[in-house]
């Protein structure tokens, strides 16, 4: 129930609109009590007693009655549904908003599929119980209430031996109610390594269709369907317990009044209508108790939905973690590294150790590498993707780790050779982050990154829909728009991720000549693939298991016949013909 009581506090935005609901489903409560009231004038006066002013009253009262419990059932059932949707709608803002704030690292051990399952399924579940089971248990308890008040006042004797039952029926209510959470739980991992699937299969579809695995993934999706079914029957099997279970249980209360009740109605200590009366009441107040038991099933499937939820809610975000006491201020974007070593949680060997290197304000720094060498981990240290163990790195000598992140990453650009394109139009995407730009500055930034060429051969120009991932657009397109954003943002460092590994010619040609104007009087560290990025580099770092073993210019380093020269030979060898010995083994053609 803490669980509950945290989603609860939700509720104070728009207490005005929940009490007012309370106040409707109070006055179901009396409308359906006064239903079982006026069984007992119905049955004396009407049939008994034979009374002919209560017969023009009675059927009068019924309809005013039933109109007031209509107007007020409405009131309570819209206004909770107000209330609950509201809630869940800022439960979800916020909780979407804690994710995109937790470090790189979570991200990177957590498949999107799953994250994806948290936000819209498990607050879905959480939906149905702050709507649905909040309205079902204030109104039912209200009316087990109203209705309880009824048959003490006809008889408190037969009310006793209804009321005796109703330990016996909280006893498997709460038995079911902790397995079904246990169940739930199971069933809302199931969904999310369906989603996992989804996402992976639809976002690697062109591979998925290039290697024929179409057959494949849709056996390995209906795996993941089938343990969800069967998690979901479960489920049901264990809820589905819970009715019959009650009406069992409450035919034993229901047996006893009648048994002692119409001994009374016989040696006429009770009359006829007394009696239906309570029996009505004692019927109806069976009804509340099947319905919370129904809220009670749908609550314990929530509490496990919200048990996930908060696990991830409770994980410290970046702004949570960030130390930072002071924002950086504009930088000339001298950039030096400090002894700096880094290790990924649960790997044993460091990804940096002992990293020391100097950037001065403008220098081209290269870093060269065999796959997993540590290239990519040293870059992402610089915008605090990763903090560092231990070292420091330092910006116009002030402490990355002494200044907010928001005002670090400021000034820092990134264009990765996976380009992210949101589904916008160009012009926002260029913009994107930016705020307000004018019209003038997002054309300047194209031209720059000679994007404006293509865009204004695009149908609707800066105004066209980038369809999902950048599909309407070729990669050096993709990649120029990039290049624009990261102009129009004009940070004095810059980080270049592979940015034309996956180029034709072409494309990299105009790519190289947009990204030469980028790094204009930028400090740029580029992970590179290129032969034309390394020889105008200030300095190149060839980075081996997390260290430095070799760093100088490319003639420097050639001459050197060290570690360089051999990552050279096998990377960048084909790129630049009539220099140097073949490779063994290769023909040139």
């Amino acid at each position: 129930m803490k669980l509950y009581f945290r989603l609860i506090v939700y509720l104070k935005p728009y207490r005005l609109q929940f009490f007012g609901a309370i106040f409707c489903a109070l006055m179901v409560s009396v409308m359906t009590a006064a239903y079982a009231w006026l069984v007992r004038p119905v049955m004396d006066d009407l049939f008994i007693k034979k009374d002919t002013d209560m017969l023009m009253v009675i059927p009068a009262v019924l309809f005013l009655v039933a109109l007031l419990k209509g107007i007020f059932f409405y009131g309570q059932a819209y206004l909770m549904q107000y209330v609950g949707n509201r809630v869940v709608a800022d439960i979800r803002k916020e909780f979407y908003h804690h994710i995109i704030l937790l470090p790189v690292g979570y991200h990177a051990k957590n498949s999107t599929g799953q994250l994806m399952s948290t936000v819209v399924n498990d607050v879905g579940m959480i939906q149905m119980a702050v709507s649905t089971v909040v309205k079902s248990i204030v109104q039912q308890l209200l009316t087990l209430i109203a209705l309880c008040i009824v048959v003490f006042y006809q008889n408190w004797r037969l009310a006793c031996i209804a009321v005796l039952v109703m330990p016996l029926m909280a006893y498997p209510l709460v038995r079911l109610g902790k397995r079904l959470r246990k169940v739930a739980s199971i069933g809302q991992e199931k969904i999310a390594d369906l989603t996992n699937v989804l996402q992976e299969t639809f976002s690697g579809i062109r591979i998925v269709k290039g290697f024929g695995r179409e057959d494949f993934e849709a056996e390995r999706f209906s795996k993941k369907n089938m343990n969800y079914f069967k998690a979901v029957m479960r489920s049901i099997s264990i809820s589905g317990l819970a009715s019959p279970l009650m009406e069992t249980i409450s035919s034993l209360g229901v047996a006893a009044i009648i048994w002692y009740g119409g001994s009374q109605v016989m040696r006429e200590t009770m009359t006829p209508g007394t009696f239906f009366s309570f029996m009505t009441a004692t019927m109806l107040m069976y009804g509340p108790i099947k319905g919370l038991s129904s809220a009670n099933n749908v609550l314990q499937q929530a509490i496990a939905a919200a048990e996930r939820i908060f696990t991830i809610w409770d994980l410290k975000n970046e702004r949570d973690l960030d130390d930072g006491k002071r924002t950086l201020p504009s930088v000339q974007g001298a950039v030096e590294f400090q002894d700096v070593s880094f290790s990924y949680d649960g790997v044993t060997s460091p990804a940096l150790s002992k990293i020391n290197l100097k950037a001065n304000p403008g220098d081209i720094i290269a870093l060269v590498g065999s796959s997993g060498a540590g290239k990519s981990t040293l870059v992402n240290m610089i915008p605090r993707f990763y903090d560092v163990h231990q070292g420091a790195i330092l910006i116009d000598n002030i402490s990355t780790q002494e200044v907010t992140l928001l005002s670090l990453r400021s000034q820092i650009g990134i264009v990765s050779q996976e380009i992210v394109l949101f589904d916008d139009t160009i012009r926002w995407n260029i913009a994107y982050g930016m705020g307000e730009v004018s019209e003038d500055k997002v054309i300047a930034a194209a031209e720059a990154a000679y994007a404006d060429a293509f865009i204004r051969k695009m149908p609707l120009g800066y105004d066209t829909v980038i369809e999902k991932a950048g599909v309407n657009l070729s990669g050096g397109e993709r990649q120029r728009l990039a290049i624009a954003r990261a102009l129009l943002k004009d940070p004095p460092i810059l980080i270049l991720d592979e940015a034309t590994s996956a180029l034709d010619s072409e494309s990299e040609f105009m790519v190289r000549k947009a990204l030469a104007g980028l790094m204009k009087h930028r400090t740029t560290f580029v992970i590179a693939h290129r032969l034309s990025t390394i020889q105008k580099a200030t300095c190149i770092l060839v980075v081996d298991h997390g260290r430095i073993v070799e760093m100088g210019r490319h003639e420097e380093l050639i001459r050197r016949d060290g570690p360089y020269k051999k990552v050279y030979r096998m990377q960048f060898w084909d790129a630049e013909e009539g220099v140097g010995e073949s490779t063994p083994g290769v023909e040139h053609v």
